[in-house]
Formats: C-alpha cells, sequence, structure tokens
C-alpha cells in the first residue's frame, strides 16, 4: 500500500502545520501539487540551512512550520539544525526523505544516504521516527505526523524513499 500526496498533505493539515519548508527530491516532489491545493502555505528554499532559518522565523512568528527535505540536504543543514535545537532550543520539526532507504533494505544499492541518515540525526540527539510509506496507510501518517507536530522538543520523521 503507498500513501498518496493528497493523503499525505491532509495529515499534515489535520497535524496543525501552518507552512512547508522545503527543498524538494524526487520522491518528495510528488507532493507538491497537493500542497499548493490545500491551506498549508508552501515555502521553496535554496538550501537547506536556509530552509532550516526560515523555519525558525516562522516558529518565532507563532506558526507551525514543518521543514521536508532530503537527508543529504539535512547533512548539509547541521549546523542550522544545531543552532535551532540546541542553542534556540526551538521545536523545529523535520520530515527526512532517505534516499534509497528501500532498495538498501532490500541490499539493492550502494548508496551510503541510508546508512548515514540516522546516525547523523542521532548524533544531533534529535528525536525521531523511521516511516515506511510502502506499507502504511492513511491512519498511521495521520498519527505519525500528529505526534511529530505535537512533540514539545524539535522532532524529525525519517521517510524511506
Amino acid at each position: 500500500m503507498m500513501i498518496d500526496p493528497p493523503e499525505i498533505v491532509s495529515a499534515m493539515e489535520q497535524a496543525g502545520f501552518t507552512h512547508v519548508v522545503w527543498i524538494p527530491d524526487s520522491h518528495l516532489g510528488r507532493w507538491e501539487t497537493a500542497i499548493e491545493q490545500s491551506r498549508l502555505s508552501l515555502i521553496r528554499v535554496c538550501r537547506e540551512g536556509e530552509a532550516v532559518g526560515v523555519a525558525i522565523g516562522l516558529m518565532l512568528g507563532g506558526a507551525q512550520p514543518v521543514v521536508v527535505i532530503q537527508c543529504t540536504g539535512f547533512f548539509e543543514a547541521g549546523d542550522a539544525v544545531r543552532n535551532a535545537v540546541h542553542d534556540l532550543k526551538l521545536p523545529l520539526k523535520l520530515i527526512i526523505g532517505v534516499r534509497s532507504a528501500q532498495a538498501a533494505q532490500r541490499g539493492a544499492t550502494t548508496d551510503n544516504c541510508p546508512h548515514f541518515t540516522e546516525k547523523i540525526v542521532t548524533a544531533w540527539e534529535l528525536p525521531h521516527t523511521r516511516f515506511d510509506p510502502t506499507t502504511a496507510d492513511a491512519a498511521t501518517i495521520q498519527r505519525e505526523l500528529q505526534t511529530l507536530a505535537h512533540q514539545p522538543s524539535a522532532a524529525a520523521i525519517l521517510w524511506a524513499e
């Protein structure tokens, strides 16, 4: 079973997110049309560190953004994440697309992103859950996004692509 983009976006809205700050990859980018047709404000940025900075500004202004980026972008945004989470102690929320995660589970890729993503998220002491969209239904993504949105601290969902 695969969750379709309108279900994902509906779950984001129901969880209380107000903005999606992102640089889409080939997998997460499929959500774009659904986001544009939703109540969520879509903010496109040039760099992943910029996405975190924009999310910080939105949070300080009272919004509830979610940053949606691929794992390689999370690696690039490390200092911004460190600043938001550990210096400013903001409840930054991220959905991190883990490139090649499905293929890595089958031993069908040499991509090292799946190997390093969780290790780096853990090193930054960012609470996280792993999410497999190929086995989940709409109720599961709704629960995951509700949990993410209402966690008092920063947190992430590692979205297995």
